[in-house]
């Protein structure tokens, strides 16, 4: 029932090659590329219990990525929830983006492409926890679920809190079981699953037209906060990334008295003030810190940000590093 890998049993130029083949294994086939591969400390503790399958893990930051490729190649149509213990994790599907934090509930599926990126918070390992189960087994329809897919779901509170308590103590105890536990507990599992999606699905469908506008504007600020760095950020692809029209992306941003455009452009100088006022960057060059969060050309750049503070960057980099 259970299988236990720890990076450190191992030496170390073979790490990373035998993680890759454990998840590889364990999950639907994926790519996945880390900046740590030379020095790759993760551990990975699964427990199957046979209709569902539950592991820990514990690793460096990670991309990974499931291809149209990969998905003709191979799919094992299994839905997969992800809890994220700590670090974050941003994930792009169904046309999608969500950024998820400790506590988050995170849902995808093997049948579609996905890009997953996880990050630290300075503390030590990504953690989190992966629950695998066939589609099949849901009492839901696909369509009703597709729509919680790439959407942060709360793990903190209500009928949310207790799915993550029991996947939290249902590993750790995972000593204890006899093989008669696990179809019960396998059972007891997609239950909670499938309550806490009816929860989160009722919960959609009773929000006012106001709040459903609110919570899309609040996922399309999060999608430009995150996409800011990309020179093809536009109206357009933030339309197309929330299946909408552009006119009526226009239509929201029109109700909180800004443009698109506009909006993209506070983020991407706020972005370039911080930077430039951090002491550590002040070798990076003004036209590489505005490259970073999008801007293609020096002078214009230079304009704008003259517009709205006051300075020229180089002035107020100079203005700080005298105080």
């Amino acid at each position: 029932m259970e299988t236990v890998f720890r990076s450190q049993d191992l030496p170390v130029a073979d790490r990373f090659d035998r993680w890759y083949e454990m998840i590889t294994q364990a999950f639907a086939p994926t790519l996945v590329r880390s900046d740590n591969e030379k020095e790759f400390s993760a551990s990975l503790h699964l427990l199957d219990l046979g209709a569902v399958q539950l592991t820990r893990l514990s690793y460096p930051p990670l991309h990974s990525r499931r291809t149209s490729l990969m998905v003709r190649r191979s799919d094992p149509e299994i839905y997969s929830l992800s809890l994220t213990l700590r670090g974050t994790m941003a994930l792009d599907h169904h046309g999608r983006q969500a950024v998820v934090s400790p506590h988050d509930l995170l849902l995808y599926d093997s049948s579609h492409p996905f890009h997953a990126h996880t990050a630290t918070d300075g503390t030590g390992n990504v953690e989190g926890m992966i629950l695998q189960f066939p589609r099949a087994l849901v009492p839901l329809p696909l369509d009703k679920l597709t729509p919680l897919t790439a959407t942060r779901l709360s793990g903190t509170r209500g009928i949310g809190a207790l799915l993550v308590n029991h996947l939290i103590a249902l590993i750790r105890n995972s000593s204890d079981y006899t093989a008669a536990d696990a179809a019960r507990l396998s059972a007891i599992t997609l239950d909670l699953f499938t309550a806490t999606c009816a929860h989160f699905l009722e919960a959609e469908a009773a929000l006012s037209p106001e709040n459903h506008r609110q919570v899309l504007r609040t996922r399309i600020h999060a999608f430009i906060q995150q996409h800011l760095g990309d020179g093809d950020l536009c109206a357009e692809t933030i339309a197309a990334a929330h299946q909408i029209s552009v006119r009526y992306l226009y239509k929201l941003f029109q109700e909180q008295g800004m443009s698109v455009a506009a909006w993209v452009r506070s983020r991407r100088l706020e972005r370039c003030r911080r930077d430039l006022a951090d002491p550590a960057l002040n070798s990076r060059p003004i036209h590489a810190i505005a490259a970073r969060w999008g801007f293609a050309n020096n002078a214009h750049f230079s304009r704008v940000f003259r517009a709205t503070y006051g300075l020229s960057p180089a002035d107020y980099r100079h203005h700080l590093t005298t105080r």
